[in-house]
């Protein structure tokens, strides 16, 4: 998705039928896609995108925002009267909370938007390719023919699962990693538990090296899958290893932190085992005070994951990264204002001894 948000702030968010001032209004560019490439683009990294808009005056403003930040438009489809994506975000500035109400742009992209050559040449020296989660259903089908194209030249694929959709099991199945929201471990598998979901995830798509899901101001939890499978290491119900290490993390740390098991056989109950370890991440806690919108924290995140894999990150590092780049983008309105340059000083002292690689993302 790349779309333009119109953003204002509110005191408190408005009853039926209330008329209420702003107290603050942008425009900017939006969409998981778009905000996701936009942070691996000030990252260092240098991302293509695929997606359509309209000839409109919105779709040329996504275009150029997309050209400032350093994202590459050449495979951009441009729908002659078409319309651009948009959302209306509400962001209460009492409760720290954000209401978004999208309007999907017309007509979306098909299969035949996209040349053989062009996909060709879109795919050259990738090192990744990213999909986001908010796919209608022709959007997947041009989804899904890029995705067979990189699955079969060995490009590592990352999915961010925002919610159970049809046909996105198709594009899971092709997934290298996955990247979730709070709500679809649970929807997707049928599983009471996150970490009880997160094994059944990993059961489902044995492609799948690790699947992160996150959750907001809790931060985040990560299943990797072990390469080699250790048969003689302890099983250990993934509930309990949950319960257990959630107790040891410092609570009294503002910082974004990271604890890890060791490799073992993780189980859940009623459902299998699988050979791995689990993570859990912290998010930042933000002072109120510097606290301004939580618009696009997770497409800020999935950019930063993007940053680490690119880098070979060890995964206590990324999601530690990862959550310091997202809590810097929440101290700003929308998605993009606050998104941090790989030069911001408050990423320096995880960047240490890390090689400045300019990878190429699709």
């Amino acid at each position: 998705m790349a779309a333009v948000d119109f953003l204002v702030a509110v005191d408190s968010f408005p009853k039926p039928d209330d008329k209420i001032r702003s107290t603050s209004f942008q425009v900017q560019g939006g969409g998981n896609a778009g905000n996701a490439l936009t942070c691996a683009a000030r990252l260092g990294l240098s991302p293509r995108i695929i997606s359509k808009v309209g000839d409109d005056s919105q779709g040329k403003a996504i275009l150029e925002e997309f050209e400032a930040d350093g994202v590459d438009t050449s495979f951009m489809v441009v729908s002659k009267g078409g319309h651009s994506t948009f959302s209306y975000v509400v962001v209460d500035s009492q409760t720290k909370t954000r209401t978004c109400i999208y309007t999907p742009g017309y007509p979306p992209m098909i299969p035949e938007d996209l040349s053989k050559s062009n996909l060709s040449s879109a795919l050259d020296d990738v090192r990744l390719v990213y999909f986001d989660g908010v796919l209608q259903e022709a959007e997947l089908l041009s989804a899904l023919v890029v995705a067979r194209e990189a699955h079969q030249r060995n490009i590592p694929i990352v999915v961010d699962a925002e919610s159970k959709r049809e046909r996105v099991d198709d594009l899971l199945n092709l997934a290298t990693y996955v990247v979730c929201s709070a709500r679809f471990p649970q929807a997707w598998t049928g599983n009471p538990s996150v970490p009880d979901a997160l094994v059944s995830v990993l059961l489902k798509l044995p492609n799948v090296k690790f699947v992160i899901v996150t959750l907001g101001e809790d931060g985040c939890m990560m299943l990797e899958r072990s390469e080699a499978e250790d048969l003689q290491s302890e099983e250990s119900d993934v509930k309990e290893l949950f319960k257990k290490m959630k107790k040891s993390i410092d609570t009294d740390s503002t910082s974004a932190t990271c604890i890890s098991s060791d490799i073992t056989q993780l189980h859940a109950k009623g459902i299998g085992t699988v050979s791995g370890r689990l993570l859990l991440g912290t998010a930042e806690k933000i002072p109120p005070s510097e606290l301004v919108d939580t618009t696009g924290a997770g497409d800020a995140f999935i950019g930063a994951v993007l940053y680490a894999l690119c880098t070979n990150m060890p995964p206590e590092r990324m999601l530690t990264f990862a959550s310091q780049v997202a809590g810097i983008g929440c101290r700003a309105l929308g998605a993009r204002a606050g998104l941090p340059h790989i030069t911001d000083p408050r990423l320096r002292p995880l960047l240490v001894n890390d090689p400045q690689n300019m990878a190429t993302l699709l």
